[in-house]
């Protein structure tokens, strides 16, 4: 191959039609993202892009809306202990999964029922 990759983009899911200031109180409020402004001739689509570090997750329109219930994406973490304190003391749920060897993960569901997981690996 004469090229390569580098990393992933961005992940995107799909919100309902009018569910952006939710998934800003989501990924932004509860998560930590920082919302980035989309480029001009995107802005008139709705949705809306976040950012936290190297992880970026754009949320776009779908009309008829289906959440992802089993593709999603998977976001390393640091001190995911911490962050399963954190997220236990915003009183949002989340599902421990302890099948894969070698990492510590979990799974949450944002306010439209995508799946989002959360991992550490020992």
């Amino acid at each position: 191959m004469t090229f390569q990759y580098e990393g992933l983009d961005h992940v995107h899911l799909a919100i309902p039609v009018g569910g952006e200031e939710r998934a800003r109180k989501f990924y932004c409020g509860i998560l930590g993202f920082e919302e980035i402004e989309k480029p001009a001739l995107l802005r008139k689509q709705g949705g809306a892009w976040f950012q936290l570090g190297s992880v970026n997750i754009h949320v776009g329109l779908e009309d008829p809306f289906i959440a992802a219930k089993r593709a999603h994406p998977a976001i390393r973490v640091k001190n995911i202990i911490a962050m399963k304190d954190y997220l236990h003391g915003k009183h949002v749920d989340f599902v421990v999964d302890e099948r894969l060897p070698g990492a510590n993960r979990f799974y949450v569901r944002d306010p439209f029922g995508n799946r989002i997981e959360f991992l550490e690996w020992e």
